[in-house]
């Protein structure tokens, strides 16, 4: 079976892999398309530690093909996509509709994979570089057979986190205003679910001048080159204060409701903060090498009602959200086809992993199936 490994050397292509069938509560799914994403590339530079070997890839969408004795949501034939969280069901998390709060659903790794004879981990619950993998039940959401799989797989991951960052976590109001600091594929499901919340500004901020037109095709309704000068800066100079407002002593005013740092890095985040206006809220969702910080002062955080939020997994509740991600492309709202930027084979996996290095596509996608 071919597939992508994470290895002690780095990541290989191989024919090399075989996998089990599935357990009383789990699914094996053929995988038809799978995205490539920031954080399989995390793996792969250290920043997200994980012991080798382990099949990569977390984003994917595809065929059921077996399912497990006690399994009744899905059935062979079926078309899903796969989500990462696997959580538990029945915790008071899970209970109250809260699916990211479950302590289940970190740390699940297991070895349904052999690799050349020897056991091989799954990489995010998920696996999906691979001609089919095994997940448990709650991770596969049924979606139409006529959503295409090269669109479908990105909602797994990239569309769920961005989205709902906006909708489920931060729950942006109509007239509210935001920025963005990364302009990558969960930086533009941000985008475009501020502009489906109905955010009147958008301030799209990234290094790579070149992403503009990209993110105005989103939503966007502004631009700040961050490689050209300080981002927070500027993004205040575009909603500056009310003229009736005294600046205070507290630092500059002005700037937005909402900024979400997709990039995963204490400078960004520091920047995202630095652009809130008075009342604002700063919401992390890129993932840094684990012990980073971030300082701010506490007083501009107390005395004008500042926030810095978390977000897992766009506060997800996949078999909810995803069909609504569904609708939401179905009614022409939410741009999928448009994020998938080249589709490759997986022998050529670096071709994407180079791209997305150069900052020059939004999505790359692995196509398995035909």
């Amino acid at each position: 079976m071919r597939g992508i490994v994470y290895t002690a050397d780095g990541v290989e292509v191989t024919d090399d892999l075989e996998v089990a069938p599935p357990g009383p509560r789990q699914v094996k799914v053929r995988i038809a398309a799978a995205g490539v994403c920031h954080s399989d590339l995390s793996v792969l530079d250290g920043t997200i530690p994980w012991k080798p070997p382990a099949v990569l890839g977390h984003e994917g969408a595809g065929v059921v093909e077996e399912v497990g004795a006690d399994v009744v949501s899905v059935k062979p034939g079926d078309h899903v996509v796969i989500a990462t969280l696997a959580n538990c069901g029945v915790c008071r998390a899970c209970s109250t509709g809260h699916p990211t709060w479950c302590r289940h659903s970190l740390g699940n790794i297991s070895s349904p994979f052999t690799f050349r004879g020897d056991p091989a981990s799954n990489f995010a619950a998920a696996s999906v570089f691979v001609e089919s993998t095994i997940v448990s039940e709650v991770q596969c959401v049924r979606i139409p057979d006529d959503i295409p799989m090269t669109s479908a797989c990105l909602i797994g991951c990239g569309v769920v986190t961005g989205v709902g960052s906006v909708l489920n976590r931060a729950k942006v109001r109509p007239g509210e205003t935001a920025a963005v600091f990364g302009v990558g594929g969960v930086g533009l499901n941000v985008i475009q679910g501020l502009r489906i919340s109905g955010a009147t500004r958008i301030v799209a901020v990234d290094t790579v001048a070149g992403k503009e037109a990209l993110g105005r095709q989103f939503g966007a309704t502004d631009f700040v080159d961050a490689s050209a000068g300080d981002p927070a800066a500027a993004v205040r100079g575009l909603l500056p204060p009310d003229p009736q407002s005294a600046a205070g002593a507290l630092g500059p005013t002005g700037g937005v409701t909402w900024s979400f740092d997709c990039v995963g890095h204490p400078a960004v985040l520091r920047s995202a903060f630095e652009a809130l206006d008075w009342g604002g809220t700063a919401v992390a969702i890129g993932v840094p090498p684990r012990g980073s910080e971030v300082a701010v002062d506490i007083n501009a955080l107390a005395y004008v009602d500042r926030g810095l939020l978390g977000c897992r997994y766009g506060s997800t509740r996949p078999h909810h959200d995803i069909p609504l991600m569904i609708d939401l492309y179905r009614s022409g709202q939410l741009l999928l086809d448009e994020l998938v930027s080249l589709t490759r084979p997986l022998e050529r996996f670096s071709d994407v992993v180079d791209e997305m290095h150069a900052g020059r596509i939004a999505r790359g996608v692995l196509v398995l199936d035909g």
